[in-house]
Parts: structure tokens; sequence; C-alpha cells
């Protein structure tokens, strides 16, 4: 059966039945109907812990590439939404180039690190720094509360070089003292507009 028709039938199961039938109870009785009537009733009765069938938690478990997949996305559209309408089309590609591969493996060095419970609880800040701010996006544990890795970029001008964008992280283990490098981006001589303009 579908998922998403899976779960509509659960929903509309508790709906109908103000909550007084759980979706485990009619796994049970549509499992229960498989079988002949002794079996079902010795197989209802034994299973008094409500747990949910396997092929359900097979679907629920959680996959640590896809997770970590989804936290490269993220960032990637933070990055770009901190870059802003003015600064992001000048210097995209190289972003996607030269620095997006270093956060990806940043990151999954960060997640390979990290016991599965303590992973699932891993999430990217929603609002990059704008103006003059360094911040791009921080991955924190959600539970705790605790940033795990703060990414920052960084504006440098180096007398008679222009202007550049320095993209580094810093990580928890050193109480976020030291650069981790990420690479550089040059940018003009003239000033660059402010983050997220």
């Amino acid at each position: 059966m579908n998922k998403w028709l899976r779960k509509s039938l659960f929903v509309m199961v508790s709906i109908l039945t103000f909550g007084l039938v759980t979706p485990t109870q009619l796994i049970h009785s549509v499992n229960a109907d498989s079988f002949n009537d002794r079996d079902a009733v010795e197989a209802h009765s034994a299973d008094t812990s409500f747990d949910l069938p396997e092929r359900l938690l097979e679907e629920s478990e959680f996959n640590r590439e896809k997770f970590t997949e989804e936290l490269i996305k993220q960032a990637e559209n933070q990055s770009y939404q901190k870059f802003g309408t003015k600064i992001k089309p000048v210097i995209e590609d190289e972003f996607r180039e030269l620095i997006l591969p270093n956060i990806e493996q940043a990151i999954v060095e960060t997640a390979s690190n990290f016991p599965e419970d303590d992973l699932k609880n891993l999430v990217i800040t929603e609002q990059p720094g704008a103006g003059h701010a360094e911040k791009i996006f921080n991955i924190k544990n959600g539970v705790s509360g605790k940033d795990i890795l703060r990414f920052h970029v960084r504006r440098d001008n180096p007398p008679k070089e222009g202007y550049w964008f320095n993209f580094h992280y810093h990580t928890y283990h050193d109480d976020f003292q030291s650069h981790h490098d990420l690479g550089s981006i040059y940018w003009d001589k003239n000033t660059p507009p402010k983050w997220m303009s």
C-alpha cells in the first residue's frame, strides 16, 4: 500500500473513531485477518506492546546519507540567501566550484563523528547575518541549542589587492577559536555591497 494512502487511512480512522481505535490496533486487526481465527486470537492477545510492524519500522529508519545531503542543500540555500541579489550573480559559479565542495566535506566529516541518535538532532540556523556580519549559518544541536559548527564569510581587503571573500568555519572542539579555511573568492577593487542586499 502506498505510504500516503496508509497515512491517510490512519488519520481517517483516528478521526472517525475519536481516537478509540489506534492505527496500531488497526494494523493488528488487518494482520489478524490474514491468519486463521485461532492464530489471529493468539497474535492479538500476545502483542500488548503495540509495536509497529517491521515494514513500518524499515520505512521510518534513519538514513545518515540522506540526512547529510539535506543539511548540505540547506547550507547551499543559506549561502545564497546570505549573498543577496547583488553579490550572488557575481560569485555564484566560483562559490559552487571552490567553496561548496569544502563546506560539504566539513559537514560530512562532522556528521561521521556523531552517533545516529545525536546526528538526528542537528539543524541549520535559518537566518544568515546581514550587513557586515560574517555568519552564513550555524549547525547546532536542536535539543540542547548548542552550536556545533559556525560557517562564516569575512571581507578581506589586503593593500592594493582589492576585496576578497574569505570563507571559513569554526568548531565547538576548540570553543570556536580556530579558523578552518574553506577558500577565498575575489570580488573587485570596489567595495562590495552589504550582505543580503
